[in-house]
């Protein structure tokens, strides 16, 4: 069975869509889970804050041979759960059969921008 079955993002952030005066592009956070595995994976997620009590047991679905994408931003995605902008938070991803998690980040904040993106830590 390939990837695993508990995940970390540690360095949450969201960050601010509104980008340079010029630009045509927002900024946004996103995660992506992939299930190649021939049966739906069930997740739950957690949410951990630095100043506040933790949000647990988020529930979502994972259709088999397929990729879960969300926005950090879309509150239905995350069961409801608000995510402020430039709120730091980490969040632990649990599935019953081993996924792959990665996250991305692109903060416009400056001209430049900066995209981030990286696998999350599986064990």
């Amino acid at each position: 069975m390939p990837g695993k079955k508990q995940w970390y993002i540690v360095d949450g952030y969201r960050p601010s869509p509104t980008p340079a005066p010029d630009a045509d592009y927002k900024g946004h956070e996103s995660v992506m889970i992939l299930n190649t595995n021939e049966q739906d994976a069930n997740i739950l997620i957690n949410i951990y804050f630095e100043d506040k009590e933790p949000v647990e047991n988020i529930k979502m679905t994972v259709p088999a041979k397929r990729i879960k994408c969300f926005v950090t931003h879309d509150k239905k995605a995350l069961g409801g759960v608000e995510l402020g902008v430039g709120e730091q938070y980490s969040m632990e991803i649990k599935s019953d059969i081993g996924v792959i998690v990665q996250y991305g980040r692109l903060d416009v904040q400056q001209s430049n921008m900066a995209y981030m993106a990286l696998m999350a830590q599986g064990e």
